[in-house]
């Protein structure tokens, strides 16, 4: 996200955003959106100065993926409406079973209702 620090106001074109959001689509079709969830946003999140310049996210095999995007485009309209039909708008959500999980402090009670349904760490 582009924001100014200062103000915190958010700039109203977004730079980045249409790239990681179809790279995280795009590892998530190869198993690893987790993964790359993890570690994009330790590399934003973590005090990286320049995190979007020079070889910080150089993944261009995932870039050739998703030189035609209509497909991840799809795939976030098609999450943008499930998260509306869940009742949220924001990140992140997470539906188990009907039940939404808004918030990162929502994470552990889905981890707990995970378990209760049989759903283990693998």
């Amino acid at each position: 996200m582009v924001q100014d620090l200062q103000t915190y106001r958010i700039a109203p074109e977004q730079l980045y955003i249409h790239r990681l959001t179809f790279l995280g689509i795009e590892a998530q079709r190869q198993g690893h959106g987790v993964a790359f969830a993890r570690a994009v946003s330790s590399l934003i999140f973590g005090g990286t100065k320049d995190w979007h310049q020079g070889e910080h996210l150089a993944l261009a095999a995932m870039d050739a993926s998703i030189a035609d995007p209509a497909s991840h485009l799809a795939e976030v309209e098609a999450n943008q409406a499930a998260l509306a039909a869940a009742g949220h708008w924001g990140v992140p959500t997470f539906v188990l079973n009907g039940e939404p999980f808004f918030g990162e402090d929502r994470i552990d009670t889905l981890r707990w209702r995970l378990a209760q349904a049989g759903f283990r760490r693998g």
